[in-house]
């Protein structure tokens, strides 16, 4: 198991499969909020703290996905801290927290999404490194979202083009239909290429 900070509130967990099953965990199991998923988190928040200095205190934000010969990333992001009325309410409804994953298909279509433009060209560029081709960038709710379709990256490729992506950007729930219905369609079909060549890095 691999840490690295991304940010002031922000760590990011690299997990291999040997990782998981040393702890007895199933692959299908990480989506479940067991007490052995729950053991290893809290052995993560441990890690971060040690290595890195990161420290939970309020509210995060977990996010997972599996990569199909990797492992499993893991980023845990903390949040604003609620006010104490609305912090009330939530301790309420819920005592114990849970992890909440997002699993796509292995080798799917995909999006992430970017804080800015800047973000975005970053990411371009990293991808143009490996030759990528292909992608949709969008304008959605103030943020950027990079589709790719799944005809549009290899599988030789794929865990290099999460990798890659996750270090600029987030993945997003948000399907395509969603950004072509209520989305502004920035660059059609070819975007790394487009970004690469008007946008050079700064």
């Amino acid at each position: 198991m691999r840490v690295e900070r991304l940010g002031d509130n922000k760590v990011r967990f690299m997990l291999s499969y040997d990782d998981l099953d040393q702890r007895g965990i199933d692959r299908d199991e990480i989506w479940q909020n067991g007490r052995k998923v729950q053991e290893l988190f809290w052995d993560m928040m441990e890690k971060a703290y040690l290595e890195t200095g990161f420290e939970v205190a309020g509210p995060i934000a977990v996010e997972a996905f599996t990569m199909p010969t990797e492992g499993v990333i893991v980023v845990v992001t903390q949040l604003p801290s609620l006010p104490a009325h609305e912090q009330e309410l939530l301790e309420e409804e819920d005592d114990d927290a849970e992890m909440t994953m997002i699993s796509p298909d292995p080798f799917g279509a995909f999006t992430f999404v970017f804080q800015d433009l800047e973000e975005v060209i970053r990411a371009a560029h990293s991808l143009q490194a490996y030759e990528a081709v292909g992608g949709t960038l969008y304008h959605y709710k103030e943020r950027y979202h990079l589709f790719f379709d799944e005809d549009e990256v290899g599988e030789e490729l794929y865990d290099t083009f999460w990798s890659i992506l996750h270090e600029y950007g987030e993945l997003s729930p948000t399907t395509k239909a969603m950004l072509d219905e209520y989305g502004k369609r920035v660059m059609n079909g070819n975007a790394v290429q487009t970004i690469t060549q008007h946008f050079p890095l700064r």
